[in-house]
């Protein structure tokens, strides 16, 4: 079990007005932000709190989540006020989630108590209505979380919103408006929180850009533009971590291919441009040194392209591509020395990371918009059917087992403190744990 755990902040005055002696003040603050640091740290540990999780590798340690289950080992199931596509989130014992409503054009953002379900607070957002794309919704774009708040997106061709909600009570605390989004396949990409930022892409089919938000108070750290004009994107940034220390944020897109970023004021580090020709819609990750990203249309994918980021002296370059089976929504997984690549259509290929060596590539059927996870030795994913497939994360093919959600999906299960959660287009599940 898990603790919503509510420490004072270190930004905040803790003393009612006194002015204490120097040395205890200063005990003070640095017992209040080491208590505040550890707490943090530990519910972040036990915590999946943007899309794919942790730094969007869709990984997890658990040895709690059943491959092969029925509706008895659930721990709960709720169902939703609304429909969609997004994926949940979770920091302690709350998990977030959003629906929407097609026909009113409502969002609505749901915070529900992982030990039960039974949602906490939410809160309702009328919004214009517009068109999307056949596999898009109303509420396709995933929460971030920090321990504090909900930083949830929407976009239409009037107006691109980032809120920031109150985690215990669902107020609102900033509301910024970055414009009209451009794109006949509607609005997909999702935010996360990264240091005392939030990072949200507008990469569209007018003037686009990567935006960083001051989490505290919704103003502007940085921007960096990224011309206009071109195809939407509509993947998720995540973080490389170099040998030397230093971190870019990566995203893709078709005109810039993959890049990354300086998360300190936006200015582009390295570029590996011209690598992709159709639409990214799956996510950045990163394997092995590399940075793995696929542009696609049509549910096929062009390439996965696997990036050699660049560094002091040396631009990024391409290591290798892998065209067969390609994906064009789904983000891979890696675990260990493998990396597996899930095509739309259902056919998985197993490769090293290192050089694209291709292990196994076999068909397990079935049509997929979710991403899959790794959850100990064993790789989860959930069809659009509602069937989750799971796989044993090995260099050899084993299909483990199959379960049905006994509904349509497109979300990628998130997984914390032990459990598993999973989410068809009006339902969520809890399964696994202690």
């Amino acid at each position: 079990m898990t603790m919503h755990v509510a420490l004072p902040h270190p930004d905040r005055n803790t003393n009612n007005g006194r002015r204490p002696r120097m040395a205890a003040g200063v005990g003070l603050a640095m017992f209040v932000f080491a208590a505040w640091a550890s707490a943090a740290n530990l519910a972040e540990a036990q915590s999946w709190p943007r899309f794919r999780g942790p730094n969007g590798a869709g990984q997890s340690d658990a040895t709690t989540i059943p491959v092969k289950w029925s509706e008895a080992d659930y721990n709960w199931v709720v169902d939703l006020e609304g429909s969609g596509h997004s994926s949940p989130v979770v920091w302690g014992d709350r998990l977030v989630i959003t629906t929407g409503d097609t026909q009113t054009a409502t969002r609505r953002i749901s915070c529900r108590s992982t030990l039960d379900g039974k949602e906490l607070w939410g809160k309702s957002f009328k919004t214009q209505p517009h068109r999307l794309h056949r596999k898009n919704s109303y509420a396709s774009s995933t929460p971030a979380l920090d321990g504090q708040r909900a930083y949830f997106t929407w976009a239409t061709p009037a107006e691109y919103v980032v809120v920031a909600l109150d985690l215990d009570t669902g107020a609102e605390a900033w509301r910024v408006d970055l414009g009209g989004y451009q794109s006949a396949h509607g609005y997909g990409s999702s935010p996360i929180v990264y240091d005392d930022m939030v990072i949200v892409t507008k990469d569209h089919n007018g003037s686009s850009f990567l935006l960083a938000l001051d989490r505290r108070t919704g103003d502007e750290v940085w921007k960096s533009p990224r011309g206009g004009g071109g195809k939407a994107a509509y993947s998720v940034p995540c973080i490389y971590t170099a040998p030397s220390g230093e971190t870019a944020v990566i995203c893709h897109s078709t005109e810039h291919g993959i890049s990354g970023l300086n998360p300190r004021n936006g200015d582009v580090l390295w570029s590996a441009s011209d690598v992709f020709v159709k639409r990214c819609v799956n996510s950045p990750v990163v394997a092995a040194g590399l940075v793995f990203g696929t542009a696609g249309q049509g549910g096929n994918g062009d390439a996965v392209v696997a990036v050699r980021p660049g560094s002091e002296g040396r631009s990024a370059e391409v290591a290798y591509e892998v065209r067969k089976s390609a994906p064009y929504v789904i983000t891979p997984v890696a675990y260990q020395d493998m990396l597996f690549v899930w095509h739309d259509a259902g056919v998985v290929t197993c490769l090293d990371p290192a050089d694209g060596k291709v292990h196994w590539r076999e068909r397990v059927g079935g049509a997929y918009s979710g991403s899959p996870v790794r959850v100990g030795e064993f790789i989860y994913c959930i069809s659009e059917s509602g069937t989750v497939v799971v796989l044993k994360a090995a260099k050899e093919f084993e299909l483990v087992a199959e379960n049905e959600l006994g509904e349509r999906s497109y979300a990628t299960p998130a997984i914390a403190d032990g459990r598993m959660y999973l989410r068809t287009e009006t339902r969520l599940f809890s399964l696994g744990g202690e």
